[in-house]
This record gives C-alpha cells, sequence and structure tokens, in this order.
C-alpha cells in the first residue's frame, strides 16, 4: 500500500469513526491488507477501539495487542512517536468505553507527553479531549470545564497551526464537550440554572462549526432538546427529540437513536402520558442492549418503567423492572466509585491520607477499650491526641493541597520552545455563582462578549498592573462596572477582587515552579511582579490558595 493510500484510508477511517463504526471498520480491515508495519498498526489500533465501541471485548484486547506488536516493529523515527500517540489514543477509546477510566487516562497522558515532543497539536488537542471525557463521567466538572476552556483558548489564539478542516472539527468537538460538560454539571446540581445557559451558548457554537460533522450536529440538536426540557419547555423539546430521531436514523446513529427515545419517554412521563412514555421507553431499551455506552439509559428507563407500572396498578412488571433497575445500579455504581477514585488518584486530587485516617480509628479503638476506672486519664489522652492528630492533619492537608496544586498547574503548562506558538492558556475556574445582583439581567451574547474579553486580557498578563481594578477593567473593554461585576460573578462564581487576586496568584504559581530565580525573590518583590501594593495582603491571599506561605512554597519546590 503506497502512502498516499494509507492516508486517504486513515482519514476515512476518522471521519467515520463516530458517524458510522460499521464503515470505519471497513476501512480499517482495508489497510490491515497492507504489509507495511507502521500501516497494520494504526489499522489494529483503530480496530481494537472500533470493536469496543460495538460491544466485542475480546476481539478488542487481541487487535490492541496486535498493533503494539506491529509498532514494535517499526524502525525509531518522529514518524514512529507519533503513531506511537495514536495506538495510545485508540487504546485508551477502547478502555473508556469498557468504563475502565483509570486505564483510559494513563494511555491518554502517554500519549500527550508523546505528541508534545513531536510538535502534533491535532493530536494533542484530540488526546486533551478525551480526558475531559473521563473527567465529566466521573463527576470532575469544574476540572472538566477549565481545561476545555483551555482547549478552545488555545485553538483560537493557533489557529494557523491547524488545516482549516482540522480547525473547525476540533472547535465543533470541544464546543460540544463544553455544552456537554455544563448541563452534565447542572444535572448535578439542579439549583444552578445559570449553567443551562452555558450549556445552550456551547451547543449553538457546536452547531455552528459542525456543517460537515453531522455526528457532532446531532448530538448537539438532541442536547438542544434537553436544555429546553429542563426549562419546561415540552413542545420544542418533543420536537427537537422527533429531529433527532429521523436525522439517528437516516444515519445509523443508534447510540443517538437510543439517547432520543429515553428523552422523548421522559417528556411523555413528566405530561403523564404513560402510554406514549412506555412505548419509547422499551425502544430505547431494546438499543440500549445492542450497545456498550447507553447503560445509564438503560438504567433510568427501568427505573421509570417500575414507577409507571405501579401507578398502572401491575405489579408483576412494576416488580421486573424494579429488579433489573437494582441489580444494574448495584454493578454500575461499583465499578463507577472505583474508577472514580483511581482516576483522582492518577490526576492527584481527591488523595486521602489513609495513614492519618488508620492512626485515627485505632486511637478511637484503643481509648474506648479502657475501664472507666481510668476515664480522667482517657479524657487527658483523648485531648493530647486530638491535639496532635489536628496539628499532624492541618500539615498534611497544606502540604497535600500544595502537592496537588502544584500537579495541576504543572500539566498545564505548555512548552514555550517556539515564540510563534502561544501555549500559555489562561486559568478559567468555575465555582458556584453567588447571590449578588440577582436582579440583574444582560443577554447571553453580551455576556459572552465581556467573558472573550476578560479572557483577551488574561492572555496579555494585564492583571498583573497594580490598576488592574474594576473601573480600569470596565473602560479597557468598553462596558459599565456594573455588568462587568455581575459577568465576572455569574461566569467565575466569584467577586471582581477575588478574580483578579486569584489571577496575580496563580502567575506567582506558575512562575514559582518554572524559573528558580523568581523562587528566590522575596516576598515584598514577589508581590510587586504581580501587582500586589504590599508584601502582607500578597502572602494572605498566596495561603488562602496554596495552604502555604510563599517561603514555604518556594522551598518545597
Amino acid at each position: 500500500m503506497s502512502e498516499e493510500e494509507y492516508t486517504v484510508l486513515k482519514y476515512k477511517i476518522r471521519q467515520n469513526f463516530n458517524a458510522s463504526v460499521d464503515s470505519a471498520l471497513i476501512y480499517a480491515n482495508q489497510m490491515e491488507k497492507s504489509n507495511n508495519n507502521k500501516h497494520l498498526a494504526f489499522a489494529n489500533g483503530a480496530m481494537s477501539s472500533l470493536l469496543q465501541i460495538k460491544g466485542k471485548t475480546e476481539l478488542s484486547v487481541e487487535k490492541y495487542k496486535k498493533a503494539l506488536y506491529y509498532l514494535s516493529q517499526v524502525p525509531d523515527s518522529q514518524d514512529k512517536i507519533q503513531l506511537e500517540s495514536y495506538i495510545l489514543n485508540f487504546g485508551g477509546g477502547a478502555e473508556y468505553n469498557r468504563r475502565n477510566f483509570r486505564a483510559a487516562l494513563e494511555k491518554f497522558q502517554r500519549g500527550i507527553k508523546l505528541s508534545m515532543q513531536i510538535k502534533d497539536f491535532n493530536q494533542l488537542v484530540r488526546l486533551k479531549i478525551n480526558i475531559t471525557l473521563i473527567n465529566e463521567a466521573v463527576g470532575n466538572y469544574k476540572l472538566a470545564i477549565k481545561n476545555e476552556r483551555e482547549l478552545n483558548d488555545f485553538l483560537r489564539q493557533n489557529k494557523d497551526l491547524f488545516p482549516k478542516e482540522d480547525f473547525l472539527n476540533r472547535k465543533s468537538s470541544i464546543n460540544l464537550r463544553l455544552g456537554s460538560t455544563y448541563e452534565s454539571y447542572f444535572m448535578a446540581n439542579k439549583s444552578r440554572r445559570y449553567l443551562l445557559d452555558s450549556a445552550e451558548y456551547f451547543y449553538k457554537k457546536t452547531i455552528d462549526y459542525s456543517d460537515d460533522f453531522l455526528v457532532n450536529k446531532i448530538t448537539a440538536k438532541l442536547s438542544l432538546g434537553n436544555i429546553y426540557n429542563w426549562r419546561t419547555d415540552y413542545k420544542n423539546a418533543l420536537k427537537v427529540y422527533s429531529e433527532v430521531v429521523l436525522l439517528s436514523k437516516q444515519n445509523n446513529q443508534k447510540d443517538n437513536l437510543c439517547v432520543a427515545n429515553y428523552n422523548l419517554a421522559d417528556v411523555y412521563y413528566t405530561l403523564k402520558k404513560y402510554d406514549k412514555a412506555l412505548f419509547f421507553y422499551k425502544k430505547s431499551d431494546s438499543l440500549a442492549l445492542l450497545s456498550n455506552v447507553n447503560e445509564l439509559d438503560y438504567l433510568k428507563s427501568n427505573y421509570y418503567q417500575s414507577k409507571i407500572y405501579t401507578i398502572l396498578k401491575n405489579p408483576e412488571q412494576a416488580f421486573k423492572h424494579s429488579q433489573i433497575y437494582l441489580d444494574r445500579k448495584r454493578k454500575y455504581e461499583k465499578k463507577l466509585n472505583k474508577e472514580r477514585l483511581e482516576v483522582n488518584g492518577l490526576q492527584g486530587i481527591d488523595n486521602l491520607t489513609k495513614e492519618m485516617v488508620a492512626a485515627e480509628s485505632n486511637y478511637k479503638k484503643d481509648l474506648f477499650l479502657n475501664s472507666s476506672l481510668k476515664a480522667f486519664y482517657v479524657f487527658l489522652f483523648l485531648g493530647i491526641i486530638a491535639l496532635l492528630v489536628k496539628s499532624n492533619r492541618d500539615k498534611n492537608r497544606a502540604n497535600k493541597k500544595m502537592s496537588t496544586l502544584i500537579q495541576e498547574l504543572k500539566a498545564s503548562i505548555e512548552k514555550e520552545n517556539d515564540s510563534n506558538i502561544k501555549t500559555t492558556l489562561p486559568e478559567y475556574k468555575n465555582v458556584e455563582l453567588k447571590t449578588e445582583n440577582t436582579s440583574l439581567s444582560i443577554d447571553l451574547a453580551k455576556e459572552n462578549e465581556i467573558t472573550e474579553k476578560l479572557l483577551d486580557l488574561e492572555s496579555n498578563l494585564e492583571y498583573l498592573n497594580t490598576d488592574f481594578t474594576l473601573a480600569y477593567v470596565a473602560k479597557k473593554i468598553k462596558t459599565n462596572t456594573t455588568y462587568l461585576s455581575y459577568v465576572v460573578n455569574k461566569r467565575f462564581g466569584k467577586s471582581f477582587g477575588e478574580y483578579s487576586n486569584e489571577l496575580k496568584i496563580n502567575y506567582a504559581i506558575n512562575k514559582m515552579i518554572t524559573c528558580d530565580v523568581y523562587r528566590k525573590k522575596s516576598t515584598q518583590a514577589t508581590a510587586e511582579s504581580v501587582g500586589f501594593k504590599n508584601a502582607g495582603s500578597f502572602a494572605k491571599s498566596f495561603r488562602k490558595r496554596t495552604g502555604v506561605s510563599p517561603a514555604q512554597f518556594a522551598n518545597n519546590i
């Protein structure tokens, strides 16, 4: 097989990966007829991921082993490094579809290192998008949103690095992920209605970028239906879901077809049209059983079918569906909890100090075994132990917080060897909306315009100026202080002062991690370099963010 034929097939496999798994497999099988080890490695890597989507785990594992074998036969070169990152991405995708999130994350992280090594930014973006999928799946919504926004900004700033079609594809995928993550975040925190506005904005942006990416367009339309549903606009929700059913059938999109049928059933259940609800739940069930990725839809469908049959006074069917639900739910939650702990541990978050927990448990056990005659001594001993444990716990908590922060920030620092590539991405935090300016309302387009301008100021490091105040920034981006304060409060979940301080502190942390000269500065000099007027307020803000003083932070690095 010629390199030109290989390139064409590689493109066709990727184009059909989500749109038509069967078509992608046909192209991968064609590529597997080559006698070139590079071609065979890519073909088997792609098939390992595609076969897992179809639920064929044994074949998937076998194909991945073959991909690694053929990869080992390829001579060392830049091409081999790139090929290995492709295979790791395919392997991570297969593990993700098996719900083995830790194994998937490990492969994606290794792939990122290889892509950075050869400056393959297109592959780098693919891998980072896949990591956000994992974080969303295990409930790390804030981290997923932060990473997705950084990727979005990276693409915007480095548009010229990508062919036009790749750029549009990446923008489509990232905006879809952002919409999905905001929606999932809302579903876990339904009091935060403002998250729906962000989800809607990014779904509509996805549709704008997806004229040539039908799968993303179908998924975004499906998700817009969800937004209507959450807002109780059932007429529009039913209309959009019905459109998605038709589009999914026409394009053989069984996963989206399953979800659309479930969502139609959900609306009819809410409207108490139980016969129609049962009809669509059963359709969703039959599709879910053919899929390896619609487990949640199957779970929820049986939950609601049980409720409907209870209402309809059919206890036999109600019991049947409740048993299906409970049995599947136990297995699903057990595996998800295990994967959540492993994913968080691998990324340096939620790493519990097991020794301290065990020690505390042993203290309690030993103390309560003493007789009542030793009550005074027990009380005294408890007091001393409590002080010691608290002291150690506080120290460990501070060190753990600092260590986690360093890991998180180091992972986000891109290489800056090529001065034409803007790889330093602005920090973004999405936290709970405070209740300021609740009576104020401005349109979504204006909010997004102000947010984009703020992010531009961040990327230009404007916040390092001492005059980076609410009034100064409002004038700079041509808005008023009331609107600016409202947008910062809504989008970033903090006051303007807190937002400004966090940017300055994050910059100081980044510089301390990457520059040994910067670590040797006095606290006063460091404070002045990031726009603080005095060392005291800087040290207070720094300790609040990291748990330690600037000097302790520098020494520990």
